[in-house]
């Protein structure tokens, strides 16, 4: 019975630990006052997003530290130049509940 119930939980943390994935141009940046949320969308479709992520957008996660703040730079420069990036989520929705956490940037 313990083996069947591992077995049942490592299948879903498995299944559950899906991270999203997307590559294109920054479309849009968008930045709240009100409560500091900083999230972006890019031109053409994602994969694997998680549950939570019900809408196309990706968000920084943490506005204040030091990658957060890298990754603003990063979309601004991108968006500037109109180039190309990769952006490769964390798999959670922690700062916004149906957004997926961005985990790295690629440019």
């Amino acid at each position: 019975m313990f083996r069947k119930v591992l077995f049942s939980l490592f299948i879903l943390l498995t299944v559950s630990a899906s991270a999203g994935e997307q590559t294109g141009k920054v479309s849009q940046i968008v930045v709240r006052g009100s409560d500091n949320l900083h999230y972006f969308f890019l031109e053409g479709s994602s994969s694997n997003k998680p549950v939570c992520a019900k809408h196309t957008y990706w968000m920084i996660r943490d506005e204040n530290s030091i990658a957060g703040k890298t990754q603003i730079s990063l979309l601004l420069s991108a968006q500037a130049q109109q180039k190309t990036i990769r952006v490769v989520g964390s798999g959670s929705c922690t700062r916004w509940g149906d957004g997926e956490d961005v985990d790295a940037i690629f440019f």
